[in-house]
């Protein structure tokens, strides 16, 4: 049975997790916040590049055989994966990890690239083929580094290996519910973008018109799809910090509330520890004046 000096030090331990678990949900709940903020700025520009592109593929005529349209000859299929740096996020790696693993074990012939160190450890101690990884990703990636990665995928794209490329990460809905995607980020499927635009709520074009571009469209869509990735990445980006930050400060949020649960039954063990002493000492003097008389 604990004594109650164990029962103090035990609320004493608790006591000091629960302002680290306090600290943590507050940093988190800031950092949340930023990046809500980047992905709110970001959006337009995003918008506007997927209007283009829908526009050039829908009101020409010419055929596209522009390579980031359709798949490569290649039989084999890119994941890429995102997941975090670090824990105590609650389930957001394991979701994440268990949505890449059912996708593996049903596409065997996958290679992997990933994004943040918790997938990459757990699946590289599986002996799973790698293409490449990235760890300690910024906590605001910004611009440069998503066109940096959707660069590298585009080379490897047209390097004719993978039919196609896919993209796991955790999209974020809000700070207490946030839900992991798998989706195909190359080749860019135009027409599917066009259905999104309108059951956004775009204007669908009455007819069909021919128009002239210049320079030609194959030029615009030379400029336009890899925008249109980079934009793509950058947007899964930030989503997915968004995610891990919410996910964190609702753990935290949940750790600091059990450690007040469990701060109030120490306490309750270290009253009644106290009253079963003060009793039994009571006791002890009663009778050791009893036996006097």
């Amino acid at each position: 049975m604990e004594t109650m000096r164990d029962i103090k030090r035990r609320i004493s331990s608790v006591k000091n997790t629960k302002k680290i678990t306090r600290a943590m949900k507050m940093v988190a709940a800031a950092k949340l916040q930023n990046s809500q903020k980047t992905a709110r700025d970001a959006k337009p520009f995003f918008n506007k590049t997927r209007k283009i592109l829908s526009d050039v593929y829908k009101f020409t005529e010419q055929k596209m055989e522009h390579p980031l349209l359709h798949k490569s000859e290649g039989d084999k299929t890119l994941l890429v994966i995102i997941s975090s740096d670090r824990g105590l996020c609650g389930a957001y790696n394991a979701r994440v990890i268990d949505e890449a693993e059912e996708y593996l074990k049903k596409n065997p012939d996958t290679e992997i690239y990933s994004l943040g160190s918790k997938a990459k450890k757990y699946f590289q101690r599986r002996d799973y083929d790698f293409i490449k990884s990235y760890d300690d990703i910024m906590d605001y990636p910004d611009f440069y580094f998503a066109r940096k990665i959707s660069d590298e995928i585009i080379e490897i794209f047209k390097g004719k290996k993978f039919k196609e490329i896919k993209i796991i990460y955790t999209h974020f809905e809000s700070a207490i519910n946030q839900k992991v995607k798998n989706i195909n980020l190359l080749p860019v499927n135009a027409e599917e973008i066009d259905r999104e635009l309108r059951e956004r709520g775009g204007e669908p074009s009455e007819e069909h018109v021919d128009y002239i571009y210049e320079p030609s469209p194959q030029e615009i869509l030379d400029i336009i799809l890899p925008k249109y990735v980079t934009n793509t990445l950058y947007s899964i980006l930030l989503e997915s910090k968004a995610s891990e930050y919410g996910s964190r400060m609702t753990a935290m949020d949940s750790a600091t509330e059990n450690a007040n649960e469990m701060i109030d039954d120490l306490t309750l063990s270290y009253n009644r520890a106290r009253q079963a002493s003060i009793t039994k000492e009571i006791t002890e003097i009663v009778g050791g004046a009893e036996a006097l008389k």
